[in-house]
């Protein structure tokens, strides 16, 4: 009997599913077929080519007769590449041409017809989730793939570059110098250039920003072109807190997923799609479930410029992901989870023309243009925004004055150490906390309490706005490291509501 297996596993949204790929080679049959089932997907299926040419061209003989690759377990449908490098070693098992124990490997890798062995996206997940499970695995994975087994400490991680390396892997002599020495990590750092002190006058708008970062809250910035809306969302993540090492696996995982390879996210992310942008990739899907924006924006800032003019159904559909912190894609047969803890920013104009209220500019809309033109971000949308705020154009004089602004790294020390309080106190920033968990942390005495109620009476608020206005006033008292909030911290958290129509 010539049978082998050997281990592998792919991704299934954002889970890790093991699979054995088995051989089973009919040396007496009379004709030559080489076939793989198991639901495979067909970038596997074309993987027959593939290995069949590898094979021949590493100076290893493809066998004769009836060749079966099973991809068990045979109900769940696979997709990937990755399976051509255990296919091509699950061959050479089975027809003896190499005989080692790899029972506790997994394998992965794509094959080109040479026999190299190219990079494949998911790899920092297929790593992480494996060894998580099994404390004694080791893993053979591309080359190209090396800087993301950065994170596995107690597991070991071979990397091979062609086909023939397997044999080496091993030779006592020679192994060492195929296990994985991440040196040269790809860091996420787009940021480093961008600075709050590049920004002129603004201050109510870099208070505002300030607090946002500081709590992880939502917010708006609404004002006429050229204000400096969007020279605000770029800098924020220069003032967000730096990301645990929990935080950047899992942004790590989301990136290697989307097909990132090599990419370490350890700075916060930043994502500004075009207002254009599908529903699918915004929130995610598409025929392979991808992640989308929101995911990819976990731990760090979703920046939507021109708010309104995003489709309906992708405002609308950023609702949930806001709310939970998480996006489910449901399709015919997979229903896939991803994180989305994401900050949103969003800027608009106060019009289509883009000048209504400027007191520089005359605004050439209709009063009919321009409540059509607010009304395309829907009131439940505009209550998940904590922080809602008009942006004045920035004065001439303001302008030139040689006055530098407050750095980045002054703002970042205020908001790390605010950060470092709400999580010290409840686990979570304040701008992600539950209905339950405002209750329990967000204590007001009977002035305060009192103050609040006739605020919301009068503004009208919605019990998801008192919430909001709740969890950002408690950041503005964590940045004065009050134990308590004041009348103060709420009126200003008022101030930070915008006016009515926005």
């Amino acid at each position: 009997m010539k049978y082998s297996k050997v281990n592998s596993a792919y991704v299934s949204g954002f889970e890790v599913k093991p699979i054995i790929v088995e051989v089973d080679i009919n040396s007496k049959a009379t004709q030559q077929v080489f076939k793989i089932v198991g639901m495979p997907n067909t970038a596997i299926l074309e993987s027959q080519k593939r290995v069949y040419s590898a094979i021949r061209n590493t100076g290893f003989t493809f066998p004769n007769g009836n060749v079966t690759v099973n991809l068990a377990p045979s109900n769940i449908k696979k997709q990937g590449t990755h399976f051509d490098l255990p296919i091509a070693i699950s061959i050479l098992l089975a027809s003896k041409q190499i005989n080692y124990d790899i029972s506790n490997y997994y394998i992965f890798g794509e094959i080109g017809l040479n026999g190299e062995i190219r990079g494949i996206p998911g790899i920092t997940l297929l790593l992480l989730e494996l060894s998580h499970k099994d404390k004694e695995a080791k893993f053979i994975i591309p080359k190209e793939n090396e800087e993301e087994s950065l994170f596995i400490e107690n597991n070991e991680v071979y990397v091979i570059e062609n086909l023939i390396d397997v044999l080496k892997i091993f030779n006592s002599e020679e192994n060492e110098n195929f296990k994985a020495n991440p040196q040269n990590v790809n860091y996420e750092n787009k940021n480093n250039s961008l600075d709050f002190s590049d920004i002129k006058g603004q201050f109510f708008a870099k208070r505002a920003a300030e607090i946002a970062a500081a709590g992880f809250h939502n917010l708006l910035m609404k004002g006429s072109p050229g204000s400096g809306k969007t020279m605000i969302a770029r800098r924020i993540p220069t003032i967000l807190p730096e990301m645990t090492r929990e935080e950047i696996i899992e942004s790590t995982k989301i990136y290697s997923i989307y097909g990132y390879l090599n990419k370490i996210i350890n700075k916060r992310p930043f994502r500004a799609p075009h207002h254009s942008a599908s529903t699918a990739s915004i929130i995610g899907g598409g025929s392979d479930s991808k992640p989308g924006e929101v995911s990819l924006a976990n731990n760090g800032v979703l920046f939507l410029d021109e708010f309104p003019e995003f489709r309906t159904d992708v405002i609308e559909a950023l609702r949930q992901p806001m709310e939970d912190g998480i996006v489910t894609i449901s399709r015919a047969k997979l229903i896939t989870t991803y994180p989305a803890k994401f900050m949103l920013v969003a800027a608009q104009n106060p019009c289509p023309c883009g000048y209504y209220g400027d007191p520089e500019h005359e605004c050439t809309c209709s009063l009919n243009q321009i409540t059509n033109y607010n009304k395309r971000v829907s009131g439940p949308v505009y209550d998940r925004i904590d922080i809602r705020i008009n942006v004045p154009r920035v004065k001439i004089d303001e302008m030139f004055n040689n006055v530098q602004g407050e750095k980045s790294e002054k703002i970042k020390e205020r908001v790390e150490k605010a950060s470092m309080i709400q999580i010290k106190r409840q686990g979570n920033l304040n701008g992600k906390l539950s209905q339950k968990e405002i209750k329990k942390y967000i204590i007001l005495d009977d002035n305060v309490e009192n103050f609040l109620k006739d605020a919301a009476k009068k503004f009208k608020l919605t019990g998801r706005g008192i919430n909001r206005v709740l969890k950002v006033s408690r950041t503005i008292a964590d940045l004065k490291n009050n134990v308590n909030i004041t009348v103060e911290d709420i009126a200003e958290a008022f101030q930070f509501r915008g006016n009515s129509n926005i």
